[in-house]
């Protein structure tokens, strides 16, 4: 999905064209959160010049109050109106990179640490990382006060349809609205638990892919809600049913060409895709973190559910963390199982991509792909396979990462050191929580 070039006399035609009456000039806070600073139209001329602060300091993992001033850096090519309206005009957005007030880029911007990944690629001659994601949700009723019940919307099965889907007419009308903003929706269809949907879209360049989540995320819970019903990114909303994913495929280009395919090899892998493989398998225990960076995460990493718990790969299977789909020539890409839709897509990308390289770098090679089951392997087979677990909770990733000198690199020390904080802080609360499980077990038993 190639993006079109905007330019700022572009903006300023369909200011007027479209009644556009406010701006939302759009960022990503650390845990992945879509931010915003929302201006009227009359200050469009001082967006155009990088002239919009805001107070960074409110802002996870951004600056402390004393460093609190940072301005925002509109990308004009994510200019987009939405298509829904509103009485008092329509709203357009425009996602911005954060900076310093010295006009330097903000190393604690998300977008901005992307950016510096790819350029690092680029200089080992890698001009393009493609990205296509997989992003899954659930759709849960409104109670009477418009907030989230635990009540699905449906009880339908993966490829369902009406009336067993009735979460179809808010797909549609999500699909429809995410035409109308540019994207290619390739697929979009019920998923295998009650209530879970997917839709997937075109590859794009991996910043572009980025910024496309995060629009889908939006959109996908504006018009759910117009449906009067709740959409939901969390990994695991209900013990039981499998959990929502959002699995990366991933190319590399040099130039025009895939720097994964060889025409002359066996199953037509490069050398470059083994070892971009073998990268991604290293630094796997690492990456979870990055990939999985929710306590709720590690409840859909667990054997049972489809999602991926083991640390291997494969063609057509589907249980290992990372297959080959067998589709060649430009569409050759390796399809990473194990990401779901709570990862900040920048720190993601950026990190798969780093792993990748690292692999590139020093000419890493994988272990053999495993054909196998892998969820029907005793621990002794896994073990005389090479197969390594993925870390079971987010304390364990979070360790695994610690000692990982590329996959911190990746994200740089600001960038880190403020996920990690954060993260921390996360598990603490989680720890010193008591579920009902555990009252259910133990309260009248001890």
């Amino acid at each position: 999905m190639a993006r079109a070039q905007i330019t700022a006399d572009t903006i300023r035609e369909a200011v007027q064209e479209q009644n556009v009456q406010f701006l939302r000039l759009m960022f990503t806070d650390i845990n992945g959160i879509i931010k915003n600073v929302e201006v009227p139209v009359d200050q469009l001329e001082k967006v155009l010049a990088n002239k919009i602060m805001f107070d960074g300091s409110s802002i996870d993992g951004f600056v402390r109050i004393e460093e609190s001033d940072m301005l925002l850096y509109p990308d004009l090519n994510t200019w987009l109106v939405f298509p829904w309206g509103s009485e008092h005009g329509k709203v357009a957005r425009l996602i911005c990179d954060v900076h310093n007030p010295d006009g330097t880029p903000f190393a604690g911007d998300p977008r901005n640490n992307l950016r510096r990944v790819l350029a690092e690629a680029k200089e080992a001659g890698y001009t393009t990382f493609n990205i296509g994601p997989e992003p899954e949700f659930f759709l849960f009723k409104l109670d009477e006060e418009d907030r989230p019940t635990l009540e699905l919307n449906d009880k339908g099965g993966y490829f369902d349809f009406a009336p067993v889907d009735l979460g179809e007419n808010t797909r549609r009308d999500i699909v429809l609205e995410l035409e109308k903003m540019g994207f290619e929706v390739e697929a979009s269809h019920h998923e295998v638990a009650p209530g879970q949907h997917e839709i997937d879209f075109k590859y794009a360049e991996a910043i572009a892919a980025a910024d496309n989540i995060q629009t889908f995320k939006l959109v996908v819970k504006t018009i759910a809600r117009q449906h009067g019903l709740h959409a939901t990114f969390m990994p695991k909303p209900l013990a039981g049913i499998n959990g929502s994913g959002m699995h990366i495929n991933m190319s590399l280009f040099k130039g025009g060409d895939n720097a994964f395919y060889d025409p002359s090899t066996e199953d037509q892998l490069s050398a470059d895709a083994r070892h971009f493989l073998a990268g991604l398998l290293t630094h796997a225990r690492a990456l979870t973190a990055i990939n999985n960076p929710t306590v709720n995460s590690y409840k859909r990493l667990v054997p049972g559910y489809e999602a991926p718990v083991y640390v291997a790969w494969s063609g057509r299977n589907r249980s290992p963390l990372i297959r080959v789909p067998q589709s060649r020539g430009l569409s050759t890409r390796l399809e990473m199982r194990s990401v779901d839709p709570t990862a900040n897509p920048y720190l993601a990308i950026g990190a798969i991509l780093a792993a990748g390289m690292d692999g590139l770098n020093n000419q890493l090679t994988p272990a053999d792909p495993i054909h196998r089951n892998i969820y029907r392997m005793t621990p002794e087979e896994r073990k005389a396979n090479h197969i390594t677990d993925l870390p079971s909770t987010l304390h364990n990733a979070l360790k695994a990462l610690a000692a990982d000198e590329v996959v911190i690199d990746a994200l740089g020390p600001h960038l880190y050191q403020s996920f990690v904080d954060s993260k921390r802080m996360e598990w603490d609360g989680y720890r010193q929580s008591v579920s009902k499980w555990e009252r259910d077990q133990y309260l009248e038993l001890y």
